[in-house]
């Protein structure tokens, strides 16, 4: 049997779940804004507590990479995320469960061949391309504002 594009799609459309995008999309957003707003509230709470903006931002980060760090090694994350879906890929919690669920799956090789050597699956691509586009991005601003 000889499978065309069209024969491929039409089987694609009848194996994929369907799913209901407005309620996903809504789902996704409220989740996403509901880590952002976490990262408000701790943001908020840190400077009434005397720390300058900076120093407040910092903490706040570290907190929310801890927190996506341990929902990951519990098994929240993952439970959360297939439900929200891209809601949890707010860019420091989403990057923070990458690494942490890297780390988990490679924990049985050992510390160093397993999760030494492969915690920077994900995080090694997303370093190198974030630093690249920030040098770029760099020498683009500074050409057009010199």
């Amino acid at each position: 049997m000889k499978i065309t594009p069209e024969l491929y799609s039409d089987m694609t459309r009848q194996a994929s779940p369907k799913s209901n995008s407005k309620v996903n999309i809504t789902f996704a957003f409220l989740v996403g804004g509901a880590i952002c707003a976490l990262g408000e509230i701790i943001l908020s709470m840190l400077q009434a507590y005397g720390l300058d903006r900076t120093e407040a931002g910092t903490w706040t980060s570290i907190i929310l990479v801890g927190l996506s760090s341990i929902c990951t090694g519990l098994g929240w994350y993952a439970k959360l995320a297939k439900h929200a879906g891209a809601g949890t890929l707010v860019p420091i919690t989403g990057f923070s469960n990458a690494i942490s669920s890297c780390a988990i799956e490679a924990r049985s090789e050992g510390p160093i061949l397993g999760v030494g050597a492969k915690i920077f699956t994900i995080a090694g691509p997303v370093i190198l391309f974030g630093c690249s586009a920030a040098s770029v991005y760099g020498l683009i601003y500074y050409l057009f504002n010199s």
